[in-house]
């Protein structure tokens, strides 16, 4: 075999090297067809990036965070998730009340134990909590309206919607005036959870829920109504 020869064989078989090597690159890159994502540690993970979220704030908080309190791997989460944003974003979105079930809240045929009923000890608890995810988003919610109206559907329009019901029955059993702001009566009970637990760092118990219904919410709703009862 002459030199030339020699020379083109050995480069067709580098080149055949070559090319092997870069396919099975390539096959190691293309995702694998059929193998569907696991979204069984999804809801754990969930839960504990609102758990990090209340306790440090949008800003403090990280995805390495979540993954070591969901006690599942950052490869995990970062698959899922592809950034901080999306996360938080899906988990604020998931947040449900499961103790009262708000399309139909309790109808009890009084309009004070109608509001009373609504008062329990593990919504009450979900509530504060609720809270601290708010306080946690503030800094978030302001640059990004899909989060916002993600916070606003999960943690604010379920118990409005169930109050409204609440209100409206009243109305239409002659408890409250017809032309009783009831949006606003919706909003009085929340902002002053809000307060007391974000601003003066005190727990929302029973006792202070039924005060805020008997002294506030109540002599409100009732001002004006043809039969304050």
């Amino acid at each position: 075999m002459s030199r030339t020869n020699g020379a083109e064989a050995s480069a067709l078989a580098d080149g055949a090297v070559r090319g092997d090597a870069a396919g099975a690159s390539d096959a190691e890159d293309r995702p694998r067809l059929g193998r569907k994502r696991d979204h069984t540690r999804d809801p754990q993970i969930l839960d504990a990036a609102l758990e990090v979220l209340a306790e440090t704030g949008y800003d403090g908080m990280t995805m390495d965070m979540v993954a070591t309190r969901a006690k599942a791997g950052k490869a995990t989460v970062y698959r899922r998730w592809a950034s901080k944003a999306e996360l938080v974003l899906e988990a604020v979105a998931c947040m449900k009340t499961k103790e009262i079930d708000l399309a139909s809240p309790p109808d009890t045929g009084t309009l004070r134990g109608d509001l009373v009923a609504m008062v329990k000890s593990p919504t009450l608890a979900q509530s504060e909590r609720k809270l601290k995810v708010m306080a946690g988003i503030v800094s978030m919610v302001a640059r990004d309206p899909e989060l916002a109206a993600a916070a606003h559907a999960a943690l604010v329009e379920p118990r409005a919607a169930a109050s409204r019901i609440i209100f409206e029955r009243a109305i239409a059993r002659g408890e409250i005036a017809p032309d009783a702001d009831v949006d606003t009566l919706c909003v009085i009970g929340p902002a002053m959870m809000s307060y007391r637990a974000l601003m003066l760092g005190l727990p929302i118990n029973r006792e202070f829920s039924i005060s805020v219904i008997d002294a506030v919410i109540l002599p409100a709703a009732r001002a004006g109504s043809p039969r304050a009862t």
